[in-house]
C-alpha cells in the first residue's frame, strides 16, 4: 500500500509566506483623501498633498527652470509642456492657478501659470519654464530667491487681466480625453465618444503658437462625483483622461 503525502499544508504555507514578502516589500499606502479633495501623490518617497485653492497663498524660496528636456513631454496637468510659454511648476497649488513671481534682489517680477508639479529639490519652491526664466534673468545662475503670490485664475475683461481665486472642490467639472492639432482627428474621437458618453464636445484651444483642439466628455457639479467619473473613462479604455475644471 502506496503511502499518500499531503501537500496542501505546504502549498498554502509558501501562499501565506509569499503573501507575508509580498506586504513587507509594498510601499506604504496612501494619505486618507477627504471626499472632494485632490488626490496626495508621491515622488521620492515623500507625498505631497495639492490645496484645494490658491487664495491668499504667498510663499518665499528659491526658484529653478526647466527647459529643452522637458519640451514636448506631457506636464501633471495633461498639457504637453512648451519651454517658451509662460507656465512654471508648483508641488501643491491648483493646477490652472496663475501666480506673481517676484526676484528679490532685483525686483523683477512676471505672472506665470502653473500647470506642472514640481520642482521635488529641497529647498526649491518654483520651476519656471525657459521663457519665463529668462525674463526673470535666472537662466544663466539657474536659481534665485523669489516671492510668488497666488493670483487665481485669469480672465480677460476691457481693462486688462483680471485674477479671480478659485475653489476646486466644487463646480462644473469635464473630462479631456485627448488633444489634436487636427480638428477632424478631434471629431472622430468626439463621435466615437459620443456613443458611450455623455456631452461629448470639441473645445478649440490657442496656445499662442498653434491651435489644438480638446475633445471632452461628460458633466459633474463636484470633485468627489468628478473622480468617480474619470475612473469608469480609465476602465472604458481611456487612462489618460483627466478632470478638468470649466
Amino acid at each position: 500500500m502506496t503511502k499518500k503525502t499531503h501537500k496542501c499544508p505546504l502549498i498554502l504555507f509558501s501562499v501565506i509566506l509569499f503573501l507575508i514578502q509580498a506586504c513587507a516589500s509594498a510601499p506604504p499606502p496612501a494619505p486618507p483623501t477627504p471626499p472632494g479633495h485632490p488626490k496626495p501623490y508621491r515622488v521620492d518617497g515623500t507625498w505631497y498633498k495639492p490645496m484645494p485653492h490658491a487664495r491668499d497663498f504667498s510663499q518665499q524660496g528659491i526658484a529653478s527652470w526647466y527647459g529643452k528636456k522637458f519640451h514636448g513631454r506631457k506636464t501633471s496637468s495633461g498639457e504637453v509642456y512648451n519651454m517658451y510659454a509662460m507656465t512654471a511648476a508648483h508641488k501643491t497649488l491648483p493646477l490652472g492657478t496663475w501666480v506673481r513671481v517676484r526676484r528679490l534682489d532685483n525686483g523683477k517680477q512676471i505672472n506665470v501659470r502653473v500647470n506642472d508639479r514640481g520642482p521635488f529639490v529641497h529647498g526649491r519652491i518654483i520651476d519656471l519654464s525657459y521663457t519665463a526664466a529668462k525674463e526673470m534673468d535666472i537662466v544663466g545662475p539657474g536659481t534665485a530667491r523669489v516671492e510668488i503670490v497666488a493670483l487665481g485664475e485669469r480672465h480677460q475683461t476691457a481693462s486688462g487681466d483680471a485674477f479671480v481665486p478659485v475653489d476646486y472642490y466644487s463646480g462644473a467639472f469635464t473630462f479631456q480625453v485627448g488633444a489634436f492639432s487636427s480638428r477632424d482627428n478631434a471629431e472622430r474621437l468626439r463621435a466615437k465618444l459620443d456613443q458611450t458618453f455623455t456631452n461629448a464636445h470639441v473645445t478649440p484651444y490657442d496656445r499662442g503658437d498653434a491651435i489644438f483642439y480638446r475633445v471632452r466628455v461628460g458633466r459633474c457639479d463636484d470633485l468627489e462625483s468628478a473622480e468617480m467619473y474619470e475612473q469608469r473613462l480609465a476602465s472604458s479604455g481611456y487612462p489618460d483622461a483627466f478632470i478638468v475644471a470649466e
